[in-house]
């Protein structure tokens, strides 16, 4: 029975939520996610999970924070002043904002406090510190691509 390896494209149904059960992604009632194993695609955890598994096989994975998006950075969370918000806005905590770094690259943020004369922004991923389970079901194992190997 074939099983993944790294360097096989592959179809995968998944479920991914927190350790409180709250789903965070899934691909219920969407074609099953589709990826190269180890081509760095998706992230480290989820490539090492499904390595080994075969078509129709079925399982859960627990990815530490690390293996994920990693640990939250303080650096990320930063200080904005309110004046600088439009006049017609009203920040909230939990708006998802997009902003924009001296090079002109867009980064989004989200409103983690709102005081007086300044807003707190979290730029770190919604998921960063945060361990990942995920429920798997193998769809289908395409193949890598053909290597040459010399003698």
């Amino acid at each position: 029975m074939q099983q993944v390896k790294k360097g096989d494209t592959i179809k995968i149904h998944y479920h991914g939520k927190l350790e409180d059960g709250t789903t965070f992604d899934s691909s219920a009632g969407r074609e099953p996610l589709e990826f190269e194993v180890g081509g760095g695609m998706v992230i480290a955890g989820f490539d090492e999970g499904v390595t080994g598994m075969a078509v129709g096989e079925k399982k859960t994975i627990h990815i530490p924070f690390m293996e994920a998006y990693g640990p939250v950075q303080e650096e990320m969370i930063m200080e904005f002043p309110r004046n600088r918000f439009p006049e017609d806005m009203t920040p909230e905590v939990g708006m998802q904002l997009s902003m924009s770094n001296s090079a002109g690259q867009s980064f989004p943020v989200v409103i983690v406090e709102v005081k007086e004369e300044v807003v707190i922004l979290d730029a770190n991923h919604p998921l960063a510190g945060k361990d990942l389970i995920f429920d798997l079901e193998l769809v289908e194992i395409k193949g890598g691509s053909p290597l040459i190997i010399m003698p």
